[in-house]
């Protein structure tokens, strides 16, 4: 019988079908990285899905996230997301969760819940805080690195945290899991250098939005606003994705 996943049933087979709607997924973050991660897991058949994140959707969020548009400014990002998804999928079970993941909020999530979590989210300490978590329950979990200031959606690849390079983000990250004797961490990210953006007074100017996105990437050295496009970060969420469903199914080619 033709469904909304018969063609990818055609690619994994009915018995990976089911394994995927009954696969619980929690993705912290669903901005540019992480919006397109959880879109195409809810389109590959994943059963349950938990998002995570504090963001209203802005102007500026325009130009690379799946869940903003002109409609959608102004209201919160799950709250968006939780209507777009279960409208591709009625059958989805969800949950929103309206909280930015730090350290001081972490005791609200119990990860043994989760086949699987995804790290889209832009703090360091945030991040550290979902790995070490992850890795107490035992629970897969991949990363994502730096996609701001790239222009190259052909330069990521999927690899170990300590086999990363160039990315400035995925540097403080190996210092700081070392510290704390973790052994491994699947990533995505990046070889291409970052580029510096034009210091352009008329676009940053007093923008809230933008100044405080700054303030909340606390791995980044400086105060310079990051530039991104609608192709980087798209392509960084779907290649999560992707490793996602193949590591539930136990997908080896």
């Amino acid at each position: 019988m033709i469904n909304q996943f018969s063609r990818t049933q055609l690619l994994l087979g009915k018995e990976n079908m089911v394994k995927l709607k009954n696969a619980r997924v929690a993705v912290f973050g669903i901005g540019g990285v992480g919006g397109f991660t959880a879109e195409a897991l809810v389109r590959s058949g994943i059963g349950a899905i938990d998002i995570i994140d504090n963001d209203k959707v802005s102007l500026s969020n325009i130009n690379r996230q799946i869940f903003a548009t002109h409609k959608t400014i102004g209201k919160f990002k799950v709250d968006v997301a939780m209507e777009r998804l279960l409208d591709i999928n009625p059958e989805l079970k969800i949950e929103k969760h309206q909280i930015f993941y730090t350290p001081e909020t972490s005791n609200q999530f119990d990860f043994s819940h989760y086949d699987y979590i995804v790290d889209a989210i832009d703090t360091v300490s945030g991040k550290i805080e979902l790995i070490l978590n992850a890795k107490k329950t035992n629970t897969p979990i991949i990363s994502s690195m730096g996609a701001g200031n790239k222009l190259d959606a052909t330069a990521f690849e999927v690899t170990d945290i300590y086999k990363t390079s160039v990315c400035p983000l995925a540097r403080v990250m190996r210092s700081e899991l070392r510290k704390r004797n973790i052994k491994n961490l699947k990533v995505v990210y990046s070889k291409e250098k970052p580029i510096t953006p034009v210091e352009d007074t008329e676009i940053i100017g007093n923008n809230s939005d933008l100044l405080n996105k700054v303030k909340e990437t606390d791995h980044k050295s400086h105060r310079q606003v990051p530039g991104s496009t609608a192709f980087v970060p798209s392509v960084a969420g779907l290649i999560i994705a992707g490793e996602v469903v193949k590591d539930l199914i136990k997908y080896n080619q």
